[in-house]
């Protein structure tokens, strides 16, 4: 059965939790199979667990060529990027340069945390309006369609020079148990700052712009990454691991293990993102969308080399969860520094007129989905029309 994506997404603004009416309820999954039924705050609408019935021939790009400065290889590796960003906005990596025993580290080493009693993980629970901390369900942020997940998020900056915050978080929040993780994980977040950093000279290189534009564009930018945990569920017709939206940031570097649960709305469907063992799932952000892509007319920019090929996609995705396994992947969320303006290369774009979409800086928009807005398909220009009444 296919659906398109205004079905599948009610809007959002909705069910943000109100402080002030904020319940006592936890995520522990063990005890909520136990029960007769599943909670209602779980229970997603029928429109939403439209199951997917193919796998998404997304690109598997080797960039082995591209590190060693091949520029055959590289000029390759571009456009399979190109046509995958004009086509849905994901793609694979494989010779990425990231050592995979530290992958695999980084993937195991997640069950150290969320093997923790549930008491021990609260005392670390995410505060409101901050990034980093544990968080079951997002229940400090919605109040219906909760995802059937637990998550451990913690900032990574890019330019932090040697200080190694990433280590020091696990220190000082989760105690000295978790210090040689914490430097697992600091090692793995530098190897995902070069990976990251190198996608962006191949996605420059794909729009024809300089090759160094959104590398120095992000170098002082800064990565939230997140450690996700899916609970096998009886009912996993019945929920969601992460509901359907696109993400607010620039790019996404995903590690996923090899649970399928992973699925991108194309052609009017849904279609499973396969797992590959040692590979990396890239896809576009709406911050990067915006950066680089605007239309015809109204005084709107147009991309030079674009115009008559549409323009890179920030797709609708979400994550299914598993009857009987549980489903793990490591995510590394891409921003811009706070106060970046985000504004398109004037390379890239000819200006007609007047602008609809105006700058505007990346804290807004972070401030938006935190606190204002659930993100789905029409985040930004729900965040133009917010930013224009607020």
């Amino acid at each position: 059965m296919e659906s398109s994506a205004s079905t599948l997404l009610m809007p959002p603004s909705v069910e943000l939790k109100d402080e002030r009416k904020q319940g006592t309820m936890v995520f522990d999954s063990s005890k909520m199979q136990k029960q007769e039924k599943l909670p209602t705050e779980f229970i997603w609408p029928a429109a939403d667990l439209i199951q997917a019935q193919q796998d998404l021939n997304e690109p598997l790009i080797d960039l082995d060529g591209f590190f060693k400065g091949d520029e055959t290889a590289t000029a390759h590796a571009a456009e399979l990027i190109r046509m995958a960003c004009l086509n849905h906005g994901f793609f694979q990596v494989i010779n990425h340069g990231v050592n995979l025993d530290l992958i695999r580290a980084a993937q195991e080493d997640m069950e150290a945390f969320f093997k923790l009693p549930l008491s021990r993980k609260l005392t670390v629970k995410k505060k409101a309006g901050e990034l980093s901390g544990y968080s079951g369900a997002h229940m400090d942020r919605y109040t219906s369609k909760l995802p059937w997940k637990e998550t451990l998020s913690f900032v990574y900056r890019y330019d932090s020079g040697s200080k190694p915050m990433v280590a020091d978080y696990f220190k000082t929040v989760l105690g000295e148990d978790f210090e040689e993780i914490g430097w697992m994980y600091q090692k793995y977040c530098d190897a995902l700052k070069e990976l990251s950093l190198g996608i962006m000279q191949l996605l420059a290189i794909s729009l024809g712009v300089d090759i160094s534009y959104y590398r120095n564009l992000f170098e002082d930018g800064y990565a939230i990454m997140r450690c996700n945990s899916y609970p096998p569920c009886k009912e996993a017709g019945l929920v969601m691991g992460t509901g359907p939206h696109c993400d607010p940031v620039a790019l996404t570097i995903l590690h996923q293990d090899q649970v399928k649960g992973l699925e991108v709305f194309v052609d009017n469907k849904w279609q499973s993102v396969k797992p590959r063992p040692g590979a990396f799932v890239i896809n576009i952000g709406d911050t990067f969308m915006w950066v680089m892509v605007s239309r015809v007319g109204c005084g709107l920019y147009i991309l030079k080399w674009a115009l008559s090929n549409g323009q890179y996609k920030s797709c609708i995705h979400r994550a299914v969860v598993n009857m009987d396994k549980e489903r793990r992947s490591l995510t590394f969320f891409i921003s811009l520094k706070d106060d970046s303006v985000v504004s398109p290369p004037e390379e890239l774009i000819v200006r007609e007129g007047q602008r609809k979409y105006p700058d505007f800086k990346w804290s807004e928009l972070l401030e938006f989905t935190q606190k204002h807005y659930r993100p789905n398909n029409d985040t930004l220009q729900s965040f133009v029309e917010w930013r224009l009444t607020a």
